[in-house]
């Protein structure tokens, strides 16, 4: 029995231009559903569940679809995405055969799949025997991202004005919004007023058929304006303009239409022009197939302490993993769901040579794990080999990846985008040239993450992080954008895993994006039927 169950993502919006959280739909169909009636073919209806503290929730279900087994449903399923979270999904499906809720003892379980919302953004196929697939189609709609540039002037019929125009959002409730206020034009009976940008979110909830209000006003120093008139548009009048259409509206003044018999308006504010500027999201990007190459630095320096020492930093205890591991787990679960492309930072010594960039499997030619539990196994399996030495040399590592991320740079597409997370315990010694190094690589692809571990002094990486002022080279050349970011394990020791997580992911949608919109480079086509599928998420068998 072949069953499928798949997931299509049409939509997606920003809840706002100052962060990178995202709202996503998810579709869901069924192909090749278990039979579990005599008679009849199964009634399916899935439960969506997702995970809370460790707790199964049911966040929503489909519409029952009667004696179907190739069912598509038109239920919706709307959630918040956050890249620096592992958002664990459970997708139940069930037979029902009675009116009462659904799940209970009449109905037959036919199986479920568990992901995680970042499988499903980057995947087309997620299988087990039962229900093997989530599939997701998806599309980005991010409207409340999309800029409109318009110019907009008043023909006045009577005496000369300070004019103005407001224009205000109606809300479902029925209050209003202020969304823009023009500047003021003097002594001019035909204002045209600076063009303006401002998102669609703002200026209709992205629905284009909302009612904005809008208002003109003869300016007074005092604040006791003058009403000239108002008026009420859309956007989708707006957009008339661009087939070459006249769009304009009439400037009334209710006070004036009730006392004056021949009123026709008090002037004409008419739309000059309009451009839309798509601005895209990170899930655009990651949607359109960019791929997150995650590189993972280690910190080998003889400052952590002998491994074999309970002492040591490295020291691998079999009752609790240590602070490395703990970090390397808490944002290597999250990068793996995009790609997985660890390296190794240094020093060691093998066979009598110090070096500060080496392959933690000790393998060049092929240095990638298998996700992040494979990067635990290389860590654990290396450290009885080598000899922990010194100085804490970071800028081979950066310059290293910077050059892979420049080739891939050269590319005029969103298809690559790399993030290097380097874990430390001390003072950098080449503090001066891992300056240059990040300078050079903010101009490439590339997001790195420093989790100093230990105890240490961690002034120095605070000074790259950037947050406090301008990381500049040493020979004064600011850096393009910010791209590192850096945390101490030590506030976050008796914090979970994914707390850690998302402090140090959180900038990365962010830097993704001022990346691609520097260079101009659009998202790449949604991804659409991948012929195998390229994860095996957990399944549960259906009971007999």
């Amino acid at each position: 029995m072949n069953d499928v169950l798949e997931a299509t993502s049409p939509a997606t919006s920003l809840s706002g231009p100052a962060t990178c959280v995202t709202k996503v739909e998810l579709r869901v169909s069924c192909k090749a559903l278990l039979d579990r009636d005599t008679l009849n073919k199964s009634d399916p209806c899935v439960i969506l569940m997702v995970q809370n503290d460790g707790q199964w929730i049911e966040l929503d279900r489909t519409e029952v679809i009667k004696s179907n087994l190739h069912p598509v449903f038109g239920k919706v399923f709307s959630l918040d995405y956050y890249f620096e979270e592992v958002q664990k999904l459970r997708f139940e499906v069930y037979d029902i055969h009675g009116t009462h809720s659904i799940g209970t003892r009449d109905d037959d379980f036919l199986g479920g799949v568990e992901c995680t919302l970042g499988q499903v953004n980057r995947c087309c196929c997620l299988t087990n025997p039962f229900l093997p697939a989530v599939a997701p189609d998806l599309w980005s709609n991010n409207w409340d991202l999309l800029s409109v540039l318009s110019s907009l002037f008043l023909q006045d019929l009577f005496s000369k004005s300070d004019p103005f125009l407001e224009i205000y959002r109606i809300n479902d409730d029925e209050t209003e919004q202020l969304v823009y206020r023009t500047e003021v034009i003097k002594n001019n009976l035909n204002p045209v007023w600076e063009p303006f940008k401002v998102s669609l979110i703002s200026l209709c909830s992205c629905d284009e058929d909302r009612k904005l209000k809008c208002l003109v006003w003869d300016h007074d120093s005092r604040g006791k304006h003058d009403f000239i008139g108002e008026f009420y548009a859309s956007f989708r009048e707006m957009q008339k303009i661009s087939s070459g259409n006249k769009v304009s509206w009439d400037c009334m003044n209710p006070k004036y239409k009730q006392k004056k018999r021949n009123y026709k308006n008090s002037g004409v504010v008419i739309l000059t022009d309009l451009k839309l500027h798509r601005v895209y999201s990170f899930l655009d990007y990651i949607m359109g197939g960019c791929q997150i190459h995650f590189t993972v630095a280690i910190d080998f320096t003889a400052s952590n302490g002998d491994p074999r020492n309970s002492c040591s930093l490295h020291y691998i205890n079999p009752y609790q993993p240590n602070e490395y591991l703990k970090a390397l787990i808490a944002v290597g679960e999250i990068c793996q769901d995009y790609d997985r492309f660890p390296f190794t930072l240094s020093p060691l010594v093998p066979h009598s040579q110090v070096s500060h960039d080496f392959a933690i499997n000790f393998n060049p030619e092929d240095d990638e794990c298998e996700e992040i539990q494979g990067v635990v196994e290389a860590y654990q399996n290396c450290l009885p080999k080598i000899q922990l030495y010194g100085p804490t040399n970071v800028a081979p590592i950066i310059n290293r990846l910077a050059k892979v991320a420049a080739g891939d740079g050269n590319i005029k597409d969103a298809s690559r985008y790399h993030i290097l997370l380097i874990l430390t315990d001390g003072v950098v010694t080449d503090m001066a040239d891992t300056r240059e190094a990040i300078v050079r690589a903010s101009y490439q692809p590339l997001s790195i993450i420093i989790v100093g571990v230990g105890n240490a002094d961690f002034t120095d990486m605070q000074i790259l992080d950037g947050d406090d002022g301008v990381l500049r080279s040493p020979k004064g050349e600011p850096v393009l954008r910010d791209i590192v970011q850096f945390v101490p394990f030590r506030d976050f020791k008796t914090a979970s895993p994914a707390a850690l997580a998302k402090c140090v992911l959180a900038e990365v949608p962010s830097q993704v994006v001022e990346y691609f919109s520097h260079k101009a480079i659009s998202p790449m086509s949604p991804m659409r039927d991948l012929p195998t599928p390229i994860l095996s998420p957990v399944a549960t068998t259906p009971t007999e």
